[in-house]
């Protein structure tokens, strides 16, 4: 068990912090977070208008953000496709925008070598103007505030915040785990906050995360996070699903060599009625159940910080 000066800060997540920034990212000032769409009267696109308030929230807390440039284009619409499922390839033609990742870096005291990794994306859907609120402004909420507990925390691994971009393509997580893998960078585990607290309409009230894995090494995290769920009563309905291959942007870390990588999120299979159309609003995001999801992946991030990763 963390000492009970470590434990103060899992308990330090604030739903009302949650709240505030995806309606700032998702209703006002921000319709959307998209690289092909920029508000009249505004010089920057909205997705970069959007890196602007996180790089801006990431300094006030002490952290230097580091911005790698990524070349994507936007999603077609293909309106014969289900609708949560209308985006299609872009043609060659198509404009290409630079669009960023975002890194905050938390360097380790004893073993900086090793990297924990808080990853989501911050784009919202490129096709449709959806303001993406649990998908994923929540999940950007959740990374911002579990930065912010942790910007006082003295770490002995180095903890990174990411923010990537997943609605567009390429996605920019590729570049993110290819260019950590070229760098020889270490990295022992990656935690994947998207859709945190999305649930079905039935299980309004419950508090529940699910912790997806495709690898043994990311099965060990699962349990983890069942363990700390446990250890410090932190209250969730913690379960554990298995993926058939990589997927998301933990599943870019995956696929670039760094099996040790979870998603979590509020439901598998998703269950969000809302999921990439216009009716993804702030006011269906269940900042309690995200709050409760952030503490939970603090608690494991700590662990790790502590007792390294969990061998045997």
């Amino acid at each position: 068990m963390l000492s009970s000066e470590v434990q103060k800060f899992i308990f330090r997540p604030e739903p009302q912090h949650l709240r505030d920034t995806v309606f700032y990212l998702a209703r006002n000032p921000l319709p959307y977070r998209k690289a092909n769409y920029t508000l009249p009267g505004h010089q920057k696109s909205t997705l970069d208008e959007a890196d602007d308030f996180i790089e801006a929230q990431l300094r006030s807390w002490g952290y230097e953000v580091l911005r790698e440039a990524c070349h994507v284009q936007a999603f077609r619409r293909d309106e014969t496709k289900p609708k949560a499922h209308q985006y299609s390839a872009p043609a060659p033609d198509d404009p290409w925008y630079v669009a960023y990742n975002l890194y905050a870096r938390k360097p380790g005291s004893d073993k900086p070598d090793e990297t924990i990794i808080l990853v989501s994306h911050k784009d919202s859907q490129s096709w449709i103007d959806s303001p993406g609120a649990n998908d994923n402004a929540i999940g950007t909420a959740g990374n911002l505030e579990a930065a912010r507990v942790l910007a006082e925390y003295a770490s002995q691994r180095t903890i990174c915040f990411l923010f990537c971009n997943e609605e567009h393509t390429p996605w920019t997580s590729e570049v993110a785990a290819r260019n950590a893998k070229d760098r020889g960078e270490e990295i022992i585990a990656v935690f994947n906050l998207d859709g945190i607290g999305v649930k079905a309409p039935e299980d309004a009230g419950r508090l529940i995360n699910r912790t997806g894995y495709c690898t043994p090494e990311g099965q060990v995290l699962a349990v983890l996070m069942e363990h700390v769920n446990e250890l410090y009563g932190l209250g969730l309905e913690q379960s554990a699903f298995e993926r058939p291959f990589p997927n998301d942007d933990d599943g870019s870390f995956v696929k670039a060599g760094y099996p040790a990588a979870v998603v979590n999120t509020g439901s598998f299979p998703y269950a969000d009625p809302h999921y990439h159309l216009e009716s993804d609003v702030p006011e269906n995001c269940d900042c309690e159940n995200a709050a409760a999801t952030v503490r939970a992946t603090i608690a494991a991030v700590l662990h790790l910080d502590a007792f390294g990763f969990p061998r045997g």
